[in-house]
Order: structure tokens, then sequence, then C-alpha cells
């Protein structure tokens, strides 16, 4: 994929918003690099744009030819011309079809692909950028800002091309027709071109402004609709409706702000070019009754004027809808010029099914287990996962540091407990361990290995999660289950399901496994959601996994469950347990209680319970009490 537009790497907030000063063609020439990846075919429809703006400029000679056949003074009869305009319209209909399928194919096939690099660019960025940018703003980049750019190229830049042709050969004929009248016609052009540059700018403006209003709306709608259970439990469908109401209009006031401007730019292109066609026809009738034009030259002059002035009007709209096209590619151009967290190599899928044939002995000693998962399962079952001096600060939050000189060792295949207040730090040394972010000071090392220095996808493929909030695909569940492995086959989806205490709900669906969740599984019980994510963590099989609050929001019955099937899962893995229900963690080989981001006491459930007025023994009497 090609740099679309710099190599600034950096995603503030603020930076999707500045508006372009001049037209910065490059927002677009990077666009047209997508096209260039289908050259022939647009070369070809190149080819026949020339052969239908050649076509339809027959039409007036011929016209004007019928003109003076009527009055004696043409080679051909009215029937010999009217053959030749049948064939010509035959001939004009096969090459505009050509010119707009050919163009469509181009365009189709070219904004796929730029929508299919935007769409990997977001789920490849790091974490900090989607705290910093909402979804809504994020859909708005894949949906309304490409709709804009496809509707550039597959009109608007064809129909400007077919628009720039019919104006060169219209001049030349008129001027060859008559010079004295073609200089009373083009003496409007450059007060066209005047005024479309100062015009232009401002145009180009209010239609940025106008795509980012309809952005904020489209984030408004899609924050409401994730959230409408709590939108209906606080009873705030009129505030939403309200909110909704004034981002549209002020979308509409500025969408029609830019209209104002863009028909005042067209109404005067038009009647400067009319207004030249009117007094041509006053200086052509009196050319004709002198006797220096025929009636056929003259209506010849006449038909290709009003070509002409259709072409330059135009343009006056094409260039407006151009100028509109460049706000979106600034913003979509943004994300593309980030940088990844990861790449999304073709030859991933390759080098996955190569490393599981590989000898993993012979990788465990040197680097080969940095790009090889199987290597590094070894290594993380006989060395231990070390926090040293740790220290960490949210992007968003810098100076409110969140982890003060952490270190902690967790022995391989032991399972620890993190617990403590909330915000203490708990979930972020788990983030800091999946590399959601990087430490600012100290190192996750792995024995003597910092995780830094291993690729992030062969890194990541060993971490399992059974977050307290699940979510859901919308496919059906054996998809869902199957996102731990891809490839597993259907006897693997039922036991990793059997093994999580699911597939007695499961078979209970009249279609079994491949009963459709829905919307994100929101009609599901915690339990149920629990349980798929366990299954779905068995089934991937990593080295570490980590349990955020498990069962904390399940019944007593779901829990009894969902804890008999996380015991399953735990066994002979390095377990992270992040907890507030200390009863869950009472066999936790160490549990490290933090406080305000430190250490404060660490110990088994035990040890910790019999220091008398330490912070652990304080939290479970108020669990007791």
């Amino acid at each position: 994929m090609p740099a679309p537009l710099t190599t600034d790497t950096s995603f503030s907030p603020q930076s999707t918003s500045k508006l372009p000063t001049k037209p910065n063609w490059q927002q677009l020439a990077w666009v047209l690099s997508y096209v260039s990846r289908y050259r022939g075919i647009f070369a070809v429809g190149l080819v026949f744009l020339f052969f239908s703006t050649a076509t339809t400029l027959v039409f007036p000679y011929f016209g004007s030819m019928l003109a003076d056949a009527a009055l004696g003074k043409a080679p051909y009869s009215i029937r010999q011309i009217g053959v030749m305009l049948a064939a010509v319209l035959l001939l004009q209909g096969f090459f505009s079809y050509m010119r707009i399928w050919l163009f469509s194919v181009v365009t189709e096939k070219s904004m796929a692909d730029l929508r299919i690099d935007l769409y990997n660019r977001l789920i490849t960025l790091p974490v900090p950028f989607f705290e910093q940018h909402r979804i809504g703003e994020l859909t708005s980049r894949l949906t309304s800002d490409i709709a804009q750019l496809q509707s550039a190229l597959s009109v608007n830049l064809a129909e400007l091309l077919r628009q720039i042709a019919t104006l060169i050969v219209g001049i030349a004929i008129i001027a060859y027709t008559s010079l004295r009248l073609s200089g009373i016609m083009l003496a409007v052009v450059p007060l066209a071109v005047i005024t479309a540059m100062f015009l232009g700018k401002y145009i180009r403006r209010l239609s940025k402004e106008t795509q980012d209003a309809l952005a904020e709306a489209n984030v408004v709608a899609e924050e409401t609709l994730q959230s409408i259970h709590t939108v209906k439990a606080f009873t705030n469908e009129s505030y939403e409706a309200k909110r909704y109401q004034q981002a549209m209009q002020h979308s509409v006031t500025l969408a029609l702000r830019t209209a104002q401007f863009r028909g005042a730019f067209i109404t005067f292109l038009i009647s400067a070019v009319f207004g030249g066609i009117i007094l041509v026809l006053w200086y052509g009738a009196t050319l004709v009754q002198a006797g220096e034009m025929t009636v056929g030259e003259l209506l010849r002059f006449i038909l290709y004027t009003f070509f002409i002035g259709g072409a330059i009007g135009g343009m006056g709209d094409l260039y407006s809808n151009l100028l509109k096209s460049f706000g979106a590619s600034e913003r979509v151009g943004e994300i593309l010029q980030l940088k990844p967290e990861l790449e999304l190599p073709a030859t991933r899928t390759t080098k996955a099914q190569n490393d599981t044939t590989t000898n993993t002995s012979k990788h465990i000693s040197g680097n080969g287990y940095r790009h090889n998962a199987l290597a590094l399962n070894e290594l993380l079952k006989k060395v231990p996962i070390v926090y040293q001096d740790v220290r960490f600060s949210y992007p968003s939050r810098p100076d409110l540091p969140v982890l003060h000189r952490i270190s902690l060792r967790i022995q391989p295949g032991t399972h620890i407990a993190l617990v403590g207040q909330s915000g203490a730090g708990k979930s972020t040394i788990a983030q800091l361990l999946q590399r959601y972010y990087a430490v600012q000071s100290g190192a996750i090392k792995v024995g003597d290995i910092d995780i830094a220095d291993i690729d992030l996808h062969t890194w990541r493929s060993q971490i399992g999660i059974v977050p307290q909030e699940v979510l859901l695909f919308g496919g059906t569940i054996a998809e869902n289950i199957g996102y731990g492995k891809p490839n597993a086959t259907e006897a693997e989806i039922a036991e990793a399901a059997r093994q999580a205490n699911a597939l007695s709900f499961i078979q209970a669906f009249p279609d079994g496994m491949n009963t459709v969740v829905g919307e994100r599984g929101i009609k599901w019980s915690g339990g149920q959601r629990q349980r798929i994510a366990v299954a779905r963590a068995m089934l991937k099989h990593p080295a570490i996994l980590i349990l955020d609050e498990a069962t904390s929001s399940l019944d007593a019955e779901s829990e009894h469950l969902v804890q008999s099937a996380l015991q399953t899962l735990m066994q002979d893995r390095t377990t992270i347990i992040i907890a507030h229900r200390l009863s869950t963690i009472r066999n936790a080989d160490c549990i490290y209680v933090l406080d305000s981001g430190k250490i404060a006491e660490q110990g088994t459930h035990h040890e910790l319970a019999a220091r008398i007025g330490g912070i652990y023994h304080n939290l479970l009497q108020l669990q007791l009490s």
C-alpha cells in the first residue's frame, strides 16, 4: 500500500480536524494510486471516453449540414445525412456504455481495495488510538468518506475528463467556423476561472465542515444504539432524540450553506455562458444577413457553443464536487498514514502452518521463539514472567501515574491473583502483559527476554483471556467458540464446549452449534456468555491465562458452572486472576494486593488473612460481614 500523505504517525484527537488552507492535489493523488492498480482497464476506458466524446460532437456538425441541405447548399441529401446520424447514434451509445462500464469496474475495485486497506489499518492500530477516537467517527471513514471518494472517481472524474475533451474540441471547431464569433464567446472563460478560484476555496472548506458534522451525528447515533439498554433504563429517549436532532440540524445548516455557494457559483457560470450565447446569436444573425456566413454555419456555431457552455457549466459543478472529496481523502489518509502495531502479511497463515510442523527444540535456543508460537509456548512452560520496576501512565493521562515500580515474578504453571480497590492498577498489569501499551520504564520479561522483542502476533497468540463482560460476535455459536482457533474442527469445538460446561445449554437450542448468537449476544445470560468465552480460550490452548473478574457478575448457579470450567482451563497454565471476590482466589499460589499502583502485600490467602489490620484482611472482613 502506498504511503498516502506523510510519515507522521501520531494520532492526537485534534489531528483529524485540521482544515487545509488551499487545494492540495496530493490528497487525491494518493487515491489515484489505487486507480493505477487497474490502469489497463482505465486506459481502455479513456479510449472509449475519447470515441464517446467524438461521436457526441459529430451531432452538431450533421445538424448544421441538415440546415444547409434543406436550402440545397450541402454536398449530401437530407436522407443520406439522416442515415449517417443514425449510424453515429448507435456508435455513440456503444461507446458510452463501454466507457461507463469500464470506469465503474475501476472505481468499484479500487475503492474496495481502499476500504480493505483502511479496515486493515484500523484493526492493527494500537489500543490508545481507539481510546482517543469514537467508534462512530471511525465507521464514518469507512462509509461516508469513501463513498464520497467513490462518487468523485466514478462520476465526477470521468465526467470532468469528458467535459474537458468536449471543451477543447468544441473550441477548435467554433474557432475554425468563425474567429470573430469565437472571440465573443470565449471572453467569458477567464471570468469563470477567476470566480472558480475564489468561490472554490470557500466551498471546499464548507464541504469538509459538513462531512465532519455528519460524522458527529453518526457518532451520536452509534453511541446511543450501542447503549440502548442504558438509555431506556434512564428513560432518556427524549434526550438522545434531541441530541441527534441538534447534530443533524447543524449538519443540515452547513450543507445548505454549502449548497447556497455552490448554487451561486453554478448560476454565475451558466448566466455568463448563456449570456455570451445570446450575444453570439445577435452578432451571428448580422453576419448571415451580410452573407458572410451560411445558416448552417451559424447553426453549427450555436450548437457547438451550447456544447461548450454545457461543458463549462458542468465543470463548475464537477469541480466543486471534487473539492468536497478533498476533505474525505484527508480523513481517510490520516488513518492510513498511522503506524500499525503489527502488519498483516499475506504469508501469515503459511508461516503459522509451517510453525506447527517445525521442530521446536531447535528454536528455544537463540531467537527462534520470537516468531514461532510453539517454541514460545515451550519457553513459557520453563521460565518465569518477570515484572522489573515497571512504571506506567496512560497516554491520555501522562501526568497521572498508574503503576509505581511494580516488581513481581510469576513462575510457569502457577496461579497468581491481583486484588485491590478499583483504580489500584490490577487490569493495567494485565494489559501491559498483553502489550496493549508500552511501559514507560522498567521491563516485562520472559526469563531474561523482554517481551517487547518478541513478535506481537506470536506473543499474543500465547495469551488467553476471559473478561468480565463478554461480547460475542453476531455469527453462530460454533463461529464464536472457533474464534480462538479459526481452523478448528467441529470435534475440537464441541470438546471445548464440553470442557467449558457449555455443551448442555448449546444442545438445548434447536440448531445446536449452528444457533445464531445475535447482536453481541446481549440476549444471552451472563453465565452462558462466560462459558462460551471459556470454551474459546480452551480452544486457543494459551500458555498464559488472564481471568479478569470472570465470575463477579454471575448468580450462584452460573458462578459454580463457570468456576468449574475455569478450574479445567487453569490446569497447567500460568494464570493471572483479577478479582474482587476474594472467595474465588483462596487457592492461588500467590496473591498480590495493590494499593495506588504499588504492591502493598503479597502471600497466600491464609498468610494475608492472618495479618490483622492488613489491606487484604480488611477486604476479607468487609466481604464476610
